[in-house]
């Protein structure tokens, strides 16, 4: 997992953790509001982008080498974590391991019910499509369904077309078998948890549990928002949402 840093320093740490597919530039809007304000940091997930090489293991995995990033150049506790999907997942994971690793948290997307008998289904035809990566006319039909704007499309072509099979099915089996952790219930974060309202109603069911699951936390459901487009498509909206959370405690 590589860690990109921006902003200042000496600011409070907002940390973004990307989508599958994705890398750290689709928090682009948001890093460049953000950037003067907070130190940013932005981990590329194993398998992903420049990270292509380290294949990507699980979400426990991946969220340990966050909550180490965390304890040994933030000592031990951020501002804020943000993550989008399997970004989410994972923060989700950080959150019930290290319950006060954050003052505050933003869950985007993120599904804690696994989905069994579609499981092998989806393994198979990602294992089966894996070949069609390289190509640009499936490149953005991913993008359309990950909902990346135009203007990043040959970004998110050139990174994902070098994810290998390994990465894709891991993170297949991962996204789609991870239960929600009771501990979670433990973190006093404030969390602010995002869904769309035009996401599988599965994703809504994932947004409910960890809002009731989680003491300290608020559900606000986007309207006709699908998945993963609040902060993708929507980052001023995004950017307002978190704005207000910060301003909460005050």
């Amino acid at each position: 997992m590589i860690f990109k840093e921006f902003g200042n320093k000496n600011m409070p740490t907002i940390v973004f953790l990307h989508g599958g597919g994705l890398s750290f530039w689709s928090f682009k809007e948001e890093l460049s509001a953000l950037k003067n304000s907070y130190r940013i940091v932005t981990p590329i997930i194993d398998g992903h982008g420049e990270d292509y090489n380290n294949t990507f293991i699980s979400i426990s995995n991946s969220a340990k080498h966050v909550i180490n990033y965390i304890q040994e150049s933030c000592n031990g506790h951020v501002f804020c974590i943000c993550g989008l999907s399997l970004g989410a997942q994972i923060l989700v994971e950080v959150l019930s391991l290290k319950h006060n690793i954050s003052e505050y948290a933003v869950i985007e997307s993120a599904l804690v019910y696994p989905i069994k008998l579609s499981l092998n289904l989806m393994v198979a035809m990602n294992s089966l499509a894996y070949g069609l990566i390289k190509k640009k006319w499936f490149a953005k039909l991913q993008a359309k369904t990950l909902n990346v704007p135009q203007e990043l499309f040959e970004t998110y072509y050139k990174e994902s077309s070098k994810m290998t099979k390994e990465t894709l099915i891991n993170i297949t089996k991962s996204n789609g078998s991870y239960p929600m952790p009771n501990s979670i219930c433990n973190t006093t974060a404030s969390t602010l948890i995002l869904v769309g309202e035009r996401e599988l109603s599965i994703m809504k069911k994932s947004a409910k549990l960890l809002n009731e699951t989680i003491d300290n936390s608020i559900l606000n459901i986007i309207p006709k928002a699908k998945h993963g487009e609040i902060s993708l498509a929507y980052p001023k909206q995004y950017l307002d949402l978190l704005n207000k959370l910060f301003n909460s405690k005050k």
